[in-house]
């Protein structure tokens, strides 16, 4: 869940909570709404979360021939940094 997503959900549960007046029999569109707010607070919490726990890459490729074969010779590596 996006920080977009727990902020629409928590609108929508706060609309229906604080205003809207309807009754119906079936369903309570109060409960309903602050289920909505909970799972926005929720939804916004495990996305910032997520944020902060991105953390970079930086991949470097290097080729080079070799000049006494002839061979074509490719290093790879990643590395993560540490500090984000």
């Amino acid at each position: 869940m996006s920080l977009g997503t727990g902020i629409a959900l928590f609108v929508i549960g706060a609309i229906l909570v604080f205003a809207t007046d309807i009754q119906l029999d079936w369903i309570s569109l109060d409960v309903v709404g602050y289920i909505l707010m909970i799972a926005g607070i929720v939804g916004v919490l495990l996305g910032v979360m997520l944020l902060m726990r991105r953390r970079q890459s930086v991949s470097t490729t290097r080729s080079a021939v070799d000049p006494a074969s002839g061979e074509r010779i490719t290093s790879r590596s990643t590395e993560r940094d540490p500090l984000v």
